[in-house]
């Protein structure tokens, strides 16, 4: 098939969906499929890539990628919403230009560049397939990016047209199934399936530690959502990372960033900045245990990458989330973890990374049983033979477009 991904980010971001994104590029390339990838110029999670004016392509890993101009800016919610419509505008323009595909899959984010692909979707008479990684509007109004009012119901009356636009939806958890299904979406326009691990899940291989202290770790965005200002206040006060002779390390950037750090008192939380490529790769082989934070007071809109990576790691989790989230459920049916209320955290957190690492084999077991869940369900080869499957049902095999 000729599949076209519209995705607002990709590689070389190196968190977030992009990584995501390229993984499922790159694995739909290696069934044998034609995929032409539609993203804006690298932005995420900060502008370390300069800007771009005009489209480009290039090409990432043997997968061609269209690059769109952006303009850039995450400071307040008028720049991310400047942001967000200047991407909505290029894909609009170049989207007539495109070759027609067999198929489009759009992800959200970006909410508002959904409105291009309901309009060439149904002007090619080709579907369209929404890759679901955050629910909006409850993103765009847990972020501050809407505030109430008439753009927020706006929103909502956007969401539900898109809804019905897609030939499919894919979504990431049984939360945002049941999410979907309260608004009244058709059960069987719907579609669960994981989002991959974004690094090849290999064979097994116990845990190299290094020697010294043990390291938890959180990685990706700090944004206000994962409540790690909270996070760092409550392993300060308590005492429990010098009682565990451990580290928390916070690898990232984000808006809170700037919180985040102020709120740090000791040598035993350390922020290590954005890690890129083999600097992130070293940095998880160093880690005892992966963290991943969600506020207890925010709408459950997204369903955090990081967690699929560090099981792909073999890395255990410890989830400091609500408990009824779609994080906490995958890590109590695998086995992956531990969670932790984040509407405790105070009284939780600290006692539950003392008592965790007080028992290195516990940590081991549920690691391998983080791996082994990764492989059944987050391994690239095994998310692409599941969209394969939509996507085919859909297009009834290659189309006969002619090139011409």
């Amino acid at each position: 098939m000729r599949i076209q991904l519209w995705s607002y980010n990709y590689d070389p971001e190196p968190s977030g969906i992009a990584p995501l994104s390229g993984t499922w590029a790159r694995a739909m390339r290696d069934r044998g499929h034609e995929v032409l990838v539609v993203a804006a110029h690298p932005h995420y999670p900060k502008a370390i890539w300069g800007s771009r004016t005009k489209p480009y392509r290039e090409r990432r890993e043997d997968v061609p990628v269209l690059r769109l101009p952006l303009w850039i800016g995450r400071e307040t919610a008028r720049d991310r919403l400047r942001q967000e419509v200047s991407y909505m505008a290029s894909l609009g323009a170049v989207a007539p230009l495109l070759p027609t595909p067999d198929a489009v899959v759009a992800v959200t984010p970006s909410f508002p560049g959904l409105l291009p692909a309901m309009v060439n979707a149904r002007l090619r008479g080709i579907p369209w397939i929404m890759w679901l990684q955050d629910i909006l509007p409850e993103g765009a109004a847990t972020t501050g990016l809407v505030e109430p009012g008439l753009i927020l119901e706006a929103a909502r009356r956007f969401e539900m047209a898109a809804y019905r636009s897609a030939e499919r939806i894919v979504v990431i958890s049984d939360a945002f199934e049941r999410n979907l299904r309260a608004k009244g979406v058709p059960q069987e326009k719907m579609i669960r399936i994981f989002n991959p691990s974004a690094v090849p899940v290999g064979a097994y291989r116990p845990p190299r530690r290094p020697e010294g202290a043990a390291r938890l770790l959180v990685m990706g965005n700090i944004g206000h959502t994962q409540g790690l200002t909270d996070i760092v206040r409550a392993v300060e006060s308590s005492g429990a990372l010098g009682r565990s002779d451990a580290q928390l390390r916070i690898a990232g950037h984000g808006v809170a960033a700037d919180e985040v750090a102020a709120a740090v008192t000791s040598h035993r939380v350390k922020m290590v900045g954005l890690l890129l490529g083999q600097e992130m790769e070293e940095e998880l082989e160093g880690t005892t245990v992966g963290l991943v934070t969600q506020r207890a007071d925010v709408a459950e809109f997204n369903l955090p990458s990081k967690l699929m990576n560090y099981m792909a790691h073999a890395l255990p989790v410890i989830a400091v989330v609500n408990l009824d989230s779609g994080t906490a459920q995958i890590v109590r049916e695998t086995g992956a973890g531990w969670v932790v209320d984040s509407s405790r955290l105070e009284e939780q957190l600290p006692r539950a990374i003392e008592e965790i690492l007080a028992d290195p084999r516990e940590i081991v077991r549920r690691g391998r049983a983080a791996h082994e869940a990764a492989v059944h369900h987050f391994a690239p080869e095994r998310i692409a033979e599941q969209y394969e499957r939509v996507l085919t049902g859909l297009t009834l095999g290659p189309s006969v477009h002619s090139e011409g």
